[in-house]
């Protein structure tokens, strides 16, 4: 699926999100959704605002919080508590599934992919008769980077 016809995807899940919890269609909330869709991997919203702003868009950090809010609440965006580090986000919609390592010392998050994981969830799955709709791994320790500089 090429990024134009994603970003059209997540506009129309986006308005009907928007449409059905009765909320206004506002020209910001999807400038911050085609914003958050031009992303590559994790950011903070203080660095989406900055970013934003820098590009002349007039959207106040109100209105990106309470979209982000909204844009959790659908299921569009992901959001990461990585240790004592702000809250971190990631687009949501046709990703792949990952999980993340993240170094307690320089707070530095790496994404990987393990296919045993999805056989590990597809068993559990299975003995606990559950329907499991996604799950998020973390596993905290010290990087190479900062192993070396100790």
């Amino acid at each position: 699926m090429n990024c134009s016809s994603i970003q059209a995807t997540v506009r129309a899940i986006f308005s009907e999100y928007i449409e059905r919890k009765g909320q206004r269609k506002t020209p910001e909330r999807f400038a911050i959704l085609d914003e958050v869709y031009a992303q590559e991997g994790h950011f903070d919203v203080e660095r989406l605002y900055i970013h934003m702003k820098n590009n002349n868009y007039r959207v106040s950090r109100a209105t990106l919080y309470n979209t982000m809010e909204l844009l959790l609440d659908c299921g569009l965006v992901l959001k990461h508590q990585f240790g004592k580090n702000i809250a971190q986000f990631e687009k949501a919609h046709y990703c792949k599934q990952h999980d993340h390592i993240v170094c307690t010392v320089c707070g530095k998050v790496e994404e990987y992919c393990d296919p045993r994981i999805h056989e590990i969830e597809k068993t559990v799955a299975s003995i606990m008769n559950f329907e499991i709709s996604h799950h998020s791994l973390y596993f905290y320790g010290v990087c190479k980077s900062c192993q070396k500089s100790r």
